[in-house]
C-alpha cells in the first residue's frame, strides 16, 4: 500500500516493545517500527524518506520502515517463509547486512543464521530452504551478458547475483547497469557475493 514516506522527521523512540520514527508528512505523523542500525543512523531533524511495509493483522495495524529499500525489499521475503514474523525478520537484518544474510542462504550456511538472537538451527534450515526455492523462480529471465563487460567475470557469478538482485524487487534493466558498472571495480575472479555486494553499493545511490 505505501511504497515509501518522505516528511519531516519528528522523533525516535525505543524500549522493550522495538525501536521506532515517527515521520511527519501532510500533517499526518507516520509511526515505524525500524531496524536498531537504522535507529543508530536517524538524523537530528530534517527530511527523512522511509521505505515502508503495512503489517496488517487481526488486531491490530503498524508500519515497518526502513532506511535502504533493499533492506525493505528482503525484508518482504522473509516474512513470506512460514515462521518468521515481522520482529524476526528485523531481528535477522539487523544482525547482518542484506549481502551477508543472502549469501548464507544461497550457501545453505545456517550456523551462521543461528548467531542472530531467537534463531535456532531448524528456524534457519527452514529460511534456507523456502528462500532457496523463492530465489530461484526468478531464474527464468534471460541472462545478463557479460561480453561488453571489462572484466571477465564468471557468466554464472554473474547470473547469480542478478537473480539475488531481481528478488530484492529490482527492474531488469537497472539490474543490468548496476552490474556492468560493478564489474569496472572488481577483479576476474569475483565471485557471486562480490558482484552484488558491488552492485547494490551502485544501487542504493
Amino acid at each position: 500500500m505505501y511504497d515509501y514516506i518522505k516528511g519531516k522527521f519528528a522523533y525516535k523512540t525505543s524500549g522493550t516493545k522495538g525501536f521506532f520514527a515517527t515521520v511527519e508528512t501532510g500533517g499526518i505523523g507516520y509511526l515505524c517500527e525500524i531496524m536498531e542500525r537504522d535507529f543508530t543512523l536517524l538524523p537530528e531533524n530534517g527530511e527523512i524518506k522511509i521505505y515502508t511495509v503495512l503489517i496488517h493483522r487481526e488486531d491490530k495495524m503498524s508500519l515497518c520502515g526502513f532506511l535502504k529499500r533493499e533492506d525493505r525489499d528482503i525484508f518482504n521475503i522473509l516474512t513470506s517463509v512460514s515462521g518468521v514474523g515481522s520482529k524476526m525478520a528485523l531481528t535477522l537484518l539487523n544482525s547482518f547486512n542484506v549481502t551477508d544474510l543472502v549469501g548464507f542462504v544461497l550457501e545453505g550456511d545456517y550456523k551462521e543464521l543461528t548467531k542472530a538472537k531467537g534463531v535456532g538451527p531448524k528456524l534457519a534450515q527452514k529460511i534456507i530452504l523456502e528462500l532457496k526455492d523463492k530465489l530461484t523462480t526468478y531464474q527464468d529471465t534471460a541472462p545478463v551478458q557479460n561480453t561488453n563487460l571489462s572484466v571477465k567475470i564468471s557468466s554464472q557469478n554473474i547470473e547469480d547475483a542478478k537473480t539475488v538482485l531481481l528478488s530484492l524487487g529490482y527492474l531488469k534493466d537497472e539490474v543490468t547497469q548496476a552490474i556492468t558498472k560493478a564489474a569496472e571495480h572488481l577483479q576476474d575472479n569475483a565471485t557471486a557475493e562480490d558482484v552484488l555486494k558491488e552492485s547494490l553499493k551502485i544501487l542504493s545511490i
